[in-house]
């Protein structure tokens, strides 16, 4: 149920509670029963960002966070993770990783959160113009203040991980401790860079979208579900691309027994440079079922046989591209 982040001794449950869909899809009432119901199932990982909820400035989704956190003793239960890089404004330095946004959009979080500590505060991309001695300084800064406590990444290639610790070691710094990555059995790229890095500098893997955006939750499923997220322009396209893969898979997961969403998650969870994924339900049913992915083990013949199905890069780089 709970493992270690990385090579910290934070020790976080093996599904985080993503809300991206808290406000544009949720109902901050349903939003607060989904988390109510997180904490009744031992969940005490969340993840969200100061993006989210999609209007400009307002952090809708930590906003609704912040006033679940202010109902009741619940906070010291959460391990909380935000996010900073995309825009919060129109002004130049209203976004990205300089020193000075990276201090203000974290005092804001914290606003928002209702809080006075962000557990992990995780960059949301790159910033290829932010200097690392600017960017650790910053982090560095808002550690000592206690307003942050474990620093990760998110969308970072193999390189900018080796870029960032690097830098982090010569300031005698922590440095980053987790990175939150696009993983899941379609998209492996990861696999290639990403994932010895994180192995090499321990830093624990948090895959985002490890359903594909509700792909891999099953044909059958996406058939039965009125036009939405998982039947959207970019999900049309997954399935056209897929489509084969997508129902070889769902014949293998009924031989399985078990639901095609829960075995695609059960896979993320295997691997182990992953030490938490985050599903972003929408309803209390989504929730539920994936927790019913801790209770499946994947024998060695169905890893190969989902490997065969959905085939990643072939291993590290360079033996997957050379020898």
């Amino acid at each position: 149920m709970y493992t270690r982040l990385g090579r910290t001794a934070l020790k976080v449950s093996r599904i985080c509670l993503g809300t991206m869909n808290f406000g544009p899809h949720t109902t901050e009432p349903d939003s607060f029963a989904i988390m109510d119901r997180a904490i009744e199932l031992g969940l005490n990982f969340f993840d969200t960002a100061n993006v989210y909820g999609w209007k400009k400035g307002e952090g809708v989704t930590e906003q609704i966070v912040g006033r679940w956190f202010a109902q009741g003793s619940r906070r010291d239960k959460v391990v909380i993770a935000t996010k900073v890089y995309g825009s919060m404004g129109d002004w130049p330095n209203e976004s990205r990783l300089s020193a000075l946004h990276i201090i203000r959009a974290c005092e804001a979080s914290l606003t928002r959160l209702k809080t006075d500590r962000i557990d992990l505060y995780q960059m949301h991309h790159i910033d290829r113009d932010a200097p690392w001695e600017e960017v650790w300084q910053a982090m560095e800064t808002l550690v000592r203040q206690g307003k942050v406590i474990y620093v990760g990444s998110s969308n970072f290639a193999g390189w900018h991980i080796a870029q960032a610790q690097e830098a982090a070691k010569t300031r005698h710094f922590l440095g980053l401790v987790s990175e939150q990555s696009l993983y899941n059995l379609i998209d492996r790229t990861i696999e290639l860079e990403v994932i010895p890095a994180c192995q090499h500098y321990g830093l624990g893997v948090i895959p985002w979208s490890p359903l594909k955006g509700g792909v891999l939750g099953g044909l059958k499923r996406l058939a039965a579900k009125p036009a939405g997220r998982s039947t959207g322009e970019l999900q049309q396209k997954t399935l056209a691309k897929h489509r084969a893969a997508l129902e070889k898979f769902d014949a293998f997961c009924e031989k399985l027994g078990q639901a095609p969403a829960e075995v695609a998650l059960s896979w993320v969870l295997a691997n182990p440079a992953v030490s938490s994924a985050i599903v972003g339900p929408r309803t209390m049913d989504h929730l539920d079922g994936a927790m019913r992915s801790l209770q499946i083990e994947l024998s060695k013949e169905t890893m190969k046989a989902l490997d065969e199905i959905f085939p990643g890069p072939g291993g590290p780089a360079p033996e997957a591209y050379a020898w």
